[in-house]
C-alpha cells in the first residue's frame, strides 16, 4: 500500500522528463494533482551533456510542483535495461527463487553482484514464465543521484515496458484479444505485446532520434536544425498519392521520415514472428500507440497503412480523476505519454499488477534501517513496562503497610534481573544508532565533493572554456583590497598534491575524493603526547584551465564565473568589511562586501592572439569550510 497520501512518479526518458503528482480518492483511485514536462533535445554526437541537461530540467520541475523532499517512484528506460523472460520448469513454489536466480545468472550478461535485478512470475500461460530485468549497479547509482540531487527521495525504482503494462491493465482491462502496445521514445521504442494477464515486451532501436538523425543526414544540417524541421514541419507520407498537394519541400522531407519509420514497421513485424514462434503468443489484432515519437502528423495512419491493423492513440487516464489545477489541454495533447507515470502511480497506492522495484544502494541501507527501528521499539517498549510494573509494585508495597514490606523487597529483588536485562538492551541501542549515525555522516561527507565538482562542471559547461586542475586550498584569506585597483588574491598555502593519493588535479579529487571530516568538539589534551596532529581545513578552491578567446577580454570566463555567483549553493562570493562595526543588538550583523572578478580571477598575462588558449586561475572561497584528511 502506499506509504504516503501523495504519490510522486518520475519518467525519465532520453529527451522527455515527465512527473506526475497524485492523491488517492476515498475509494483508493488516483487523483492527478499535478503535472510537468520537459524535452531535452540532445545530439547523440554530445551524449556527455545529456546527464546535466536532465538534472537542470528535473530540478526546475521540482522547483514549478513544489515537491522537493517527498518520496519518487521513478522509472528507467528499457534500453538502460536488461529484460529477459524465461520458462520455468513445473516445480514447487518454495523452489522458485532458487530456479529464477540460477536462471538470472545464465542470462544476465553481466555478474549478479555487479548488477540490481529483480523478477515478476507472469500468469496466463500454460507454462510458468517469468520476466527478469537487471541494471549494472553503477549505471543506476548515476541516475538515482540525479534523482537525489534534484531534492527528490528516491523510494522504488521501476521500467519503463512494466509501468507502461500496469498502466494499460488499470485503464482496459485483460482485453479478450491480443494487442500490441508501440511506444516510440527518443532513441528507441518499446514493443509491448498483451494478451489478458500475460504479456511479453522487447526494445527496438529506432526512435525519434533516428527520424532526425536522418534528416539531418540528407540535407547535411546539424542534429539540432533537423530536430527544429522535424517538429515545426514534419509529417509522415503516406502511400497514394499523399504528397502530390504538399508543398515540395515539405513532401520532400515527409518521405525522408516515411522511410525512417519504415524500419519501425519492419522490426514490429519481425518481433511479432519471434514472439510467436519463440513464446507461443498469438499475432496482435489492435495497435495502441504511445510516447513522444508518435507526435508526428500521420503516424497513425502510417502504421495502419503498413501494418493492417486498427490503430488508436493511448490513453492510461481513462480511470483517473484530474484536478483543476492541472490544464486539461495539455492532458489532451500528451495523455499517450502518460503511461509510465500512471502506472507509477498505481504503485503508490498498490494497484499495479507488474512490481519490478529496482534497488539503489542507498535506498537499500535506509530500508535496512527502518527494518531495524521495530526491535530498537520493542526494547523501549520493554523498559518502560518494566519499570511500569516495578513503580505499581512499589506504591502497592507502601500501601499495604509494614507487614508486606519484605514480600514486596523479594518482588523488586526479583525483578532486579530483568532491569539489569533492559539497561544492556538500552546500551546495544545506544551503539546501533551510533554505528548508524556513522554510516550517514560517511554517507553524507562522500557526496560533498562529488556535488562541488558537478556544480563546478555544471557553471563552466562551454566550448570556449576547459579546466585543468581544482585544488583545496586552507589558510586562505579572501580580504578585499584597500586600494583602489583591485589585486588579485594568493592562497596563504595550497593543500600538497598528495593530501589523498600521489597525483593532483580534477582526475585525482575524482578517483580519491578527500574526506570531509565530522566536526567534533575539541578537548584539550592532557599531554603534548596525546595532543592529535591538527587536520588541514580547506577554505576554498583553486581553480585552472584555460579558455579559447583573445587574452585581453575576459568576457567567457567573466560570464561563467557570473553562472556561477548566481546559482552557487558551495562557493561564498562576499567577505565581511573590516571597516563595519557590530550591531549592538545582533552581535553578529556586519556589512559584507562582494568580491569583484578582478579579486578571484587570474588571466594570463603573456601569449599571443594567435594562441590556441590562454591560461587563468580562479581562488573561490567555500561557503563551509571542510576538513581534509
Amino acid at each position: 500500500m502506499a506509504d504516503s497520501p501523495t504519490t510522486v512518479a518520475l519518467n525519465i526518458g532520453s529527451q522527455r522528463i515527465s512527473v506526475a503528482v497524485f492523491e488517492t480518492s476515498k475509494q483508493g483511485d488516483l487523483i492527478l494533482k499535478g503535472y510537468e514536462s520537459e524535452t531535452i533535445v540532445t545530439d547523440p554526437a554530445f551524449e556527455a551533456s545529456r546527464e546535466i541537461q536532465i538534472l537542470v530540467a528535473l530540478k526546475d520541475i521540482v522547483e514549478r510542483l513544489d515537491i522537493a523532499k517527498l518520496k519518487v517512484r521513478y522509472a528507467i528506460s528499457a534500453q538502460a535495461a536488461f529484460i529477459r523472460f524465461v520458462k520455468l520448469p513445473p516445480i514447487q513454489d518454495d523452489n522458485i527463487e532458487q530456479l529464477v536466480t540460477f536462471e538470472a545468472r545464465q542470462h544476465v550478461p553481466s555478474p549478479l553482484n555487479e548488477v540490481v535485478w529483480d523478477y515478476e512470475l507472469i500468469e496466463g500461460g500454460a507454462e510458468k514464465e517469468a520476466v527478469i530485468v537487471a541494471i549494472k549497479s553503477d549505471a543506476l547509482e548515476e541516475i538515482n543521484d540525479m534523482v537525489i540531487s534534484s531534492g527528490l527521495i528516491t523510494a522504488e525504482v521501476d521500467v519503463a515496458p512494466m509501468a507502461l503494462y500496469n498502466a494499460y491493465l488499470a485503464s482496459y482491462g485483460a482485453a479478450d484479444e491480443p494487442v500490441l502496445i508501440v511506444d516510440i521514445g527518443a532513441k528507441t521504442s518499446s514493443l509491448l505485446y498483451v494478451e489478458g494477464k500475460r504479456f511479453f515486451t522487447r526494445s527496438v532501436q529506432i526512435g525519434g532520434a533516428s527520424i532526425t538523425t536522418a534528416i539531418a543526414k540528407e540535407y547535411q544540417v546539424s542534429f539540432g536544425e533537423a530536430e527544429h524541421q522535424k517538429i515545426h514541419n514534419g509529417l509522415v507520407a503516406l502511400g497514394g498519392g499523399h504528397t502530390e498537394s504538399l508543398d515540395e519541400s515539405v513532401a520532400a522531407l515527409a518521405m525522408v521520415i516515411r522511410n525512417a519509420l519504415t524500419r519501425l514497421t519492419s522490426d514490429i513485424a519481425r518481433t511479432t514472428n519471434y514472439y510467436r514462434s519463440q513464446h507461443n503468443g498469438s499475432a496482435p489484432k489492435k495497435i495502441l500507440l504511445a510516447g513522444g515519437g508518435a507526435n508526428l502528423p500521420y503516424t497513425l495512419e502510417f502504421l495502419h497503412e503498413k501494418l493492417g491493423l486498427p490503430v488508436e492513440f493511448f490513453n492510461p487516464l481513462g480511470h483517473v480523476a484530474v484536478t483543476k489545477d492541472v490544464d486539461s489541454e495539455i492532458l489532451q495533447q500528451q495523455a499517450h505519454m502518460m503511461g509510465e507515470l500512471i502506472g507509477l502511480g498505481l504503485r503508490g497506492i498498490g494497484k499495479s499488477s507488474i512490481n519490478i522495484d529496482l534497488v539503489p544502494t542507498a535506498v537499500e541501507q535506509i530500508r535496512n534501517a527502518n527494518r531495524r527501528k521495530p526491535f530498537l521499539i520493542a526494547a523501549a517498549a520493554i523498559f518502560v513496562i518494566g519499570f511500569s510494573v516495578w513503580a505499581l509494585l512499589m506504591q502497592l508495597s507502601a500501601a499495604k503497610g509494614a507487614d508486606k514490606l519484605r514480600t514486596m523487597t523479594d518482588v523488586r529483588d526479583d525483578l532486579a534481573p530483568e532491569a539489569a536485562k533492559i539497561r544492556s538492551l538500552l546500551k546495544k541501542e545506544e551503539a546501533l544508532n551510533k554505528i548508524a549515525t556513522a554510516y550517514t555522516d560517511i554517507q553524507n561527507d562522500q557526496t560533498y565533493w562529488f556535488d562541488l565538482l558537478g556544480e563546478v562542471r555544471e557553471a563552466f559547461a562551454s566550448d570556449s572554456v576547459w579546466l585543468t586542475e581544482l585544488t583545496p586550498v586552507y589558510g586562505f584569506d579572501p580580504k578585499p583590497s584597500q586600494d583602489s585597483g583591485a589585486q588579485a588574491i594568493i592562497p596563504q598555502q595550497v593543500i600538497p598534491s598528495n593530501f589523498a593519493s600521489q597525483s593532483s588535479g580534477v582526475e585525482s579529487l575524482i578517483s580519491n575524493p578527500p574526506a570531509v571530516a565530522e566536526e567534533k568538539p575539541k578537548k584539550k589534551a592532557k599531554n603534548k603526547k596525546a595532543a592529535a596532529a591538527p587536520e588541514n581545513v580547506a577554505n576554498a578552491v583553486l581553480i585552472r584551465g584555460f579558455w579559447r578567446e583573445n587574452p585581453r577580454s575576459q568576457n567567457v570566463v567573466s560570464d561563467l564565473l557570473k553562472n556561477l555567483r548566481e546559482n552557487s549553493t558551495m562557493f561564498k562570493f562576499t567577505v565581511p568589511d573590516p571597516n563595519s562595526k557590530p550591531n549592538n543588538k545582533k552581535k553578529d550583523a556586519t556589512k559584507e562586501i562582494i568580491l569583484s572578478d578582478e579579486q578571484l580571477l587570474k588571466p594570463s598575462a603573456s601569449g599571443r592572439e594567435d594562441d590556441l588558449g590562454f591560461s587563468f586561475e580562479l581562488i573561490l572561497p567555500l561557503a563551509k569550510p571542510v576538513a581534509v584528511k
